[in-house]
């Protein structure tokens, strides 16, 4: 086995899980699941079937990550923050067949208790505050906070805000890489030379 698995913690056969990664105590890791190189799923992680999870990605205790929950590299999920993957639950009705996919793009935060209702992308490097309520698609490089959140700026790579409007032009230099974030509209990117 190449990866850390607690004796608490239930793998399903069948699962995969990259070189590295750590699954702590009473987490379970359904026999469908992917996931990559250098993850830690934390104490209480739940990790459904139909869910690919990329390198070095750290999901915090209490955690279930549900059917069609896609998470890129890097991702970071806060304690207790929750997935979803139906819009309109019913406990008598089963809807498996309208699971709606939830994407979240490399290097991106959901900060802990936000929840992030099904069928959105997060966009690489967003950051979701603690508490937040996610309904929308989130941009990349978004700071979103608040119920139903709202972006109220745009942060680097880092993980540090950037001083930049939400919409126009304008240009931002992270302080502690140097990196360079053009807002064009109201979208940001990276400028790599």
């Amino acid at each position: 086995m190449s990866f850390y698995k607690h004796e608490t913690s239930i793998v399903d056969d069948g699962a995969q899980i990259g070189e590295g990664s750590r699954v702590w105590h009473w987490a379970h890791v359904c026999s469908g699941a992917r996931i990559g190189r250098g993850v830690s799923l934390g104490q209480n992680v739940f990790v459904g079937n139909k869910v690919l999870i990329g390198n070095n990605v750290k999901i915090q205790n209490n955690v279930s990550v549900y059917d069609n929950v896609i998470l890129e590299d890097g991702v970071f999920c806060g304690p207790s923050m929750v997935f979803t993957n139906v819009y309109n639950p019913r406990s008598f009705i089963e809807r498996k067949n309208e699971y709606l996919t939830t994407t979240v793009r490399k290097g991106s935060t959901l900060g802990a208790n936000c929840t992030i209702v099904c069928g959105v992308e997060i966009g690489e490097y967003a950051l979701v505050g603690a508490g937040a309520v996610v309904n929308k698609s989130v941009k990349a490089f978004a700071l979103m906070v608040g119920v139903p959140a709202k972006q109220i700026g745009w942060m680097s790579r880092y993980g540090e805000q950037i001083d930049l409007p939400l919409s126009g032009s304008g240009i931002a230099i992270c302080e502690h890489t140097g990196e360079k974030y053009v807002l064009n509209g109201d979208k940001v990117s990276l400028f790599l030379e």
